[in-house]
């Protein structure tokens, strides 16, 4: 169903039942007080029929399949706001308490009354569940910024873990170029190292020759 359709039905209902029991209040008035209360009645029916209007606008804009509940929706309304109407127009007539008991002898009254009384019992139960419509719209709208901010707090988290890891990489990239340094002098040192073999190796090589040589010349003499 379309939020806006039940925004506009639970205002509707709201002001059926409000209409309702100023009716049963001016029914007991005299006077000013009832001239003002009929007043405020009226108020409310032109509100109610902009509501229903309204709603009907809505409706027609829906989808086939959800626009038939809806319009038989609508007909119980207006006939309830009918009734509304006939019941202003009855208290709003001279004599209203004599043409009262008069025509609540009849049985039709009877009849059109247990119907008003069905269709605003029916109105209270449609009330009752747009209440609770509205309050799981609102759990749910609840549930959603929770996981929005959990959301955002998962974002946040991963993103101190990138800057971590960022570091951690910067850090290993100095730690190679150190490592490459290092492997660099060793190479250097291990060369020189064999350099300084092969010299002493030379020197060695040459003092025994030349022990040979004097031996040799000793021996010769």
């Amino acid at each position: 169903m379309s939020e806006v359709f039940e925004g506009y039905e639970r205002q509707y209902c709201e002001a059926s039942a409000s209409l309702s029991r100023k009716c049963t209040a001016a029914s007991a008035l005299d006077g000013e007080k009832k001239k003002q209360k009929l007043s405020e009645i009226q108020s409310g029916v032109e509100e109610a029929e902009s509501l229903i209007r309204k709603m009907d606008l809505e409706a027609r804009s829906l989808q086939p399949s959800v626009k038939a509940g809806l319009l038989a929706k609508l007909r119980e309304y207006k006939s309830d706001l009918n009734n509304v109407k006939s019941e202003l127009k009855r208290i709003s007539a001279p004599n209203a308490r004599q043409a009262t008991r008069e025509e609540l002898l009849e049985a039709g009254m009877a009849d059109t009354l247990a119907v008003s009384t069905d269709q605003r019992g029916r109105l209270m139960m449609t009330t009752e569940r747009l209440n609770q419509s509205t309050d799981r719209i609102k759990e749910s709208r609840r549930t959603m910024l929770e996981t929005e901010e959990l959301g955002v707090s998962i974002l946040q988290d991963l993103h101190q873990q990138r800057q971590s890891l960022l570091h951690a990489h910067t850090t290993l990239h100095g730690v190679d170029d150190n490592i490459g340094k290092s492997k660099k002098i060793l190479q250097a040192m291990s060369k020189r190292m064999d350099r300084n073999k092969w010299i002493i190796g030379g020197i060695i090589a040459a003092l025994v020759l030349a022990i040979f040589i004097i031996i040799y010349f000793k021996l010769a003499h």
